[in-house]
């Protein structure tokens, strides 16, 4: 009896919490907040000026991409043959140069237009307002994307493209295109704040849209649809006080910056832009 006694004291403690003790030691420090910076924990995200509920439905507000066999899908394959060949043009090496994405890619590439060459340095409060806009283009494009899961144009065929054929691209989806979609956005909020300039800023714009055909990665539907959700998020964020803010402190550093001592872009890469401005596609 007592040596029982001895076995289920033994077996108690065994079990109590007490046992569980060192295990709880060893236990996995939880994930950092999806609002700090995964980097840098003390400094906040950058978070998107919309949220759920202020966010334009983008996939109620675009229509449908053309369907099989359909009279637009003739046309988006048509524009897909002929841009085929202009590889090796100075309108393909303008497309491949607008490949690149995002805040810094967009201020190199209106450089002929604004006349200087600005990096983030001198428009910190510029970079901020556009990454910060682009995570809601992000969103805008999702959901659309997701929903379609239209099949990018070089999808099924050896023509060429202005980028490596990557797996990971050619499993995304194509429509609406997220470039162009950035793209018409960029090019609105920058010609709000250089009204003056509006006229070439958002031709610019329509030129970085067309260069994803010219590359071949996407129908011109998807950029048309693209132009059109760019408009939705901007309408939207105009409505909001913040961006509004934030887009005047923008003006006044951006007008200081543009009279400073940036460097002039290159000559030859403002010719080329200005060649392809006056060409359509074909």
């Amino acid at each position: 009896m007592p040596r029982l006694i001895c076995l289920l004291t033994a077996l108690l403690l065994s079990t109590s919490p007490l046992s569980a003790e060192p295990a709880a030691q060893t236990k996995e420090k939880p994930a950092p907040s999806l609002n700090a910076d995964p980097v840098n924990p003390d400094k906040p995200a950058q978070t998107p000026y919309l949220t759920d509920e202020t966010a334009p439905d983008t996939l109620a507000i675009l229509p449908a991409p053309p369907g099989g066999h359909s009279a637009a899908d003739a046309a988006d394959r048509a524009v897909y043959n002929a841009t085929r060949a202009l590889v090796g043009t100075p309108r393909w090496e303008f497309a491949t140069s607008d490949v690149a994405e995002g805040a810094a890619a967009l201020l190199e590439n209106l450089s002929c237009v604004l006349g200087r060459r600005l990096d983030a340095r001198r428009v910190p409060t510029l970079i901020t307002l556009l990454d910060r806009t682009r995570l809601d283009l992000v969103r805008a494009v999702r959901a659309p994307k997701r929903h379609y899961r239209r099949l990018r144009p070089f999808v099924g065929n050896d023509a060429p493209i202005c980028v490596a054929r990557d797996p990971h691209l050619a499993d995304s989806f194509s429509y609406p295109s997220g470039h162009a979609t950035q793209g018409w956005a960029y090019a609105l909020i920058m010609a709000s704040l250089l009204p003056e300039k509006a006229t070439p800023l958002l031709v610019r714009g329509r030129l970085y849209g067309e260069s994803r055909v010219v590359c071949g990665v996407h129908w011109m539907s998807d950029v048309v649809a693209g132009r059109t959700n760019a408009s939705a998020v901007v309408a939207a964020l105009m409505g909001h006080a913040g961006f509004r803010a934030d887009l005047d402190k923008a003006r006044t550093e951006l007008k200081a910056a543009l009279a400073g001592d940036a460097p002039a872009p290159d000559a030859a890469i403002c010719r080329r832009e200005e060649v392809a401005t006056r060409e359509p596609l074909p």
